[in-house]
Parts: structure tokens; sequence; C-alpha cells
């Protein structure tokens, strides 16, 4: 991440925006966009502690703000776009309703952990906001959590890089791989899960969303 730093691209959008560099990566990685978020917020806050150009604290809420607004944006995107999207053409990529239906009851259940948490996961916290409107999760409850994971995020990687330097490698790409490879490793687990309880699954699925449908 902080190799960023050796970059005199990067090093001269930081010193000419300064926080608003740190807002606009984050968001618009949040967003969906693949855009390095953590890797500028980690190399502003190394050069906040080498310079202190910077204030980290204004770093960190620069970040956690960026995430959480583009987190909301890619929310609605995904309740907006992404519901018209799968009913639409969903069919066509073997999601059907009784899958899609699926989704939202996964999302029901657990989608607040999957918020947090996707915050720390490289490729969730890419697609996390936009699979979470997607699948219908209630919009205060993923404010919530959403709000939460971002600014324990921010205050993670900023006052992290900002205390330890560049050691925060030697922690945060270790912490990475090993976020990513439990992902994986839940994602197989349920898969085997699924295959083995899902008509059952479906049922609770489709009570569940009918349920929630009820409710409003």
């Amino acid at each position: 991440m902080a190799q960023f730093l050796d970059k005199p691209e990067v090093l001269s959008f930081l010193m000419a925006y300064g926080y608003w560099a740190v807002f606009l990566f984050v968001a618009m990685e949040s967003m969906g966009v693949l855009l390095p978020g953590e890797a500028i917020l980690v190399s502003a806050a190394i050069y906040a502690g080498d310079t202190h150009n910077m204030r980290i604290d204004l770093i960190v809420a620069a970040a956690a703000l960026g995430a959480i607004f583009g987190d909301n944006v890619g929310f609605w995107i995904g309740r907006t776009l992404g519901v018209r999207a799968l009913e639409k053409y969903g069919s066509a990529v073997g999601l059907d309703d009784r899958k899609l239906k699926l989704g939202q009851y996964l999302f029901i259940r657990w989608g607040g952990t999957v918020v947090f948490f996707g915050r720390f996961v490289a490729l969730l916290r890419v697609l996390t906001a936009l699979l979470a409107g997607a699948n219908k999760l209630e919009p205060g409850r993923f404010f919530l959590f959403n709000a939460a994971g971002g600014i324990v995020w921010a205050c993670l990687f900023g006052f992290g890089g900002y205390l330890f330097g560049a050691a925060i490698h030697d922690v945060a790409g270790p912490l990475g791989w090993t976020a990513l490879t439990l992902a994986i490793v839940g994602g197989a687990l349920f898969w085997c899960y699924f295959k083995r309880h899902e008509k059952e699954l479906f049922v609770r699925a489709q009570s569940a969303v009918e349920e929630r449908e009820e409710i409003k």
C-alpha cells in the first residue's frame, strides 16, 4: 500500500487535493469502481506521519465519510438498477425466482454481518453495497452496519499507517489475504450446506421474504 507514495502521480494527487483525494478514492471504490481506496488511505496516513503536512484525524474522517457515502450510493444503485436487472435478466444466468428469494433471505439473516466485515475484504469492499441493495437489505440496517464498518476500518488502517508507517504492510497484507481466504472458505462451506439442505433453504427463504413483505 505504501508503495503508492513512491509513485509521483499519487503523491502529487495527495498534495494537490489532500483530504478530498482520500474521500474520492474511498467513495469511488465503495460505489463499485476498482480504485485503491484502502491504499490511498494508508498512503495518506504514512505521508502525514512522515511529514506532518496533513492531519491524521481529518484523513480518517475523510476515509470514513467516503466509505459511508460511497457505500450508500452503491446500495441505492443496487436497490434500483440491480433489482430490476436481476428480475429482468436473472433467469438468463440461472437466477430464477427461488434463488433471488434465497439471496434476499441470506441478507435478511446475515446482511449486517456481511456489510460490516465486507469493508475489510478487498473484493467484498467493492461489491457488498451493490449486493446488499440488490438483495433488498433494509436501508436502516444497512446504514447502521455500513457506518460502523466504515468508521472502524478508517480508524484501524488510518491510525495504523500513521503510527506504524510502512510496517503496517506486515499486518495489513496478511490480514487482507486472511480475510479473503476466510470469505472463500466460508462461501465453500455454505455451498456444501446449501446443496445438502437446498429444499429446506428455499422454503425458509420464501417464508422470510413473504413475511417481510407483509410487514411492509
